[in-house]
């Protein structure tokens, strides 16, 4: 298996200390407000109801490596290592919504 060599398992374990050591300063990845108002985007006369909705966002850092409660998809795994080995390729994956509730809109 390549990538449990020696200078791999090095290098990951040299990354996780550098990652926790400056985690500090770094935001967490979490979820924020965020209210869409219909009217603010010019859709009131073609939107009835409701007036807006609470859309959320997600921002922050993610840990490296990332935990099992992150609920990571196999995508976000890969982007770390490639972003691990090379970061000037892809940015760091940051988090996503795990689940998503319908809303029901009234428009004509």
């Amino acid at each position: 298996n390549r990538s449990k060599t020696p200078k791999n398992q090095e290098a990951l374990r040299v990354a996780n200390v550098a990652e926790n050591s400056s985690s500090d300063q770094r935001q967490a990845c979490k979820k924020h407000e965020l209210y869409v108002s219909f009217r603010d985007l010019g859709w009131q006369d073609w939107i009835i109801a409701p007036e807006g909705y609470a859309a959320y966002y997600c921002e922050g850092e993610c840990a490296f490596p990332l935990n099992s409660y992150m609920n990571a998809t196999n995508h976000a795994i890969v982007q770390t290592l490639v972003h691990f080995i090379n970061p000037e390729t892809v940015p760091k994956p940051c988090c996503a919504p795990t689940q998503l509730n319908a809303i029901s809109v009234l428009y004509f």
